[in-house]
């Protein structure tokens, strides 16, 4: 299923908001928006990849889906949230930090976290199709269109290998395309 990115940053405060009393579910959305990595990468973070961390710090991941080395860095959102979220449970270091109530010691899995996501967009009344994966298209949409980052350098950041594949993140909206017919040269 393709999924949409959350284009309103109001929609985004909504969810923020709506997220408020629940640490995990909160960093796992802020975490999402803010670092352009693809869930299953989030999810196999141990509190030990990340308890001690400031501002500025380098988390070095390796991706499940490609196998090449990326990182996140730690900005002053996600380490609010993580802050607050490591206040709520037993700073265990091999734990992963987004652990399933099942079994010992295993992370949430993207289809729980494609649910979550659908389930946030419904309670806030936002239209279209959500996932997992919106979180990471949110954060290169707003790179793109918020920030005015080039294609180009989102491709190197979310380890494109292609640059059609960049395109299909970019969300492109209609009306952009229309805007730019109305400029005259």
């Amino acid at each position: 299923m393709k999924v949409d990115p959350i284009i309103d940053l109001k929609n985004i405060k909504s969810i923020k908001k709506l997220l408020s009393d629940n640490p995990r579910d909160r960093l796992l959305f802020i975490m999402g928006i803010n670092s352009g990595l693809r869930v299953q990468d989030i999810l196999a973070l141990k509190i030990g990849d990340v308890k001690i961390c400031k501002i500025g710090d380098r988390i070095a991941v390796k991706e499940k889906k490609t196998g090449k080395d990326n990182v996140f860095i730690m900005n002053k959102e996600i380490l609010n949230a993580l802050q607050d979220y490591l206040r709520t449970i037993d700073l265990i270091e091999d734990h992963f930090l987004f652990k399933s109530r099942k079994g010992r010691n295993y992370p949430i899995t993207t289809y729980a976290v494609t649910q979550m996501v659908q389930r946030w967009a419904d309670e806030i009344n936002l239209v279209g199709n959500f996932g997992a994966h919106s979180l990471r298209k949110t954060w290169c949409y707003h790179q793109r269109k918020t920030f005015g980052v080039s294609w180009e350098v989102l491709a190197k950041r979310l380890n494109h290998s292609s640059p059609s594949i960049t395109r299909r993140y970019l969300g492109v909206q209609e009306e952009e395309v229309e805007e730019i017919l109305l400029n005259t040269i």
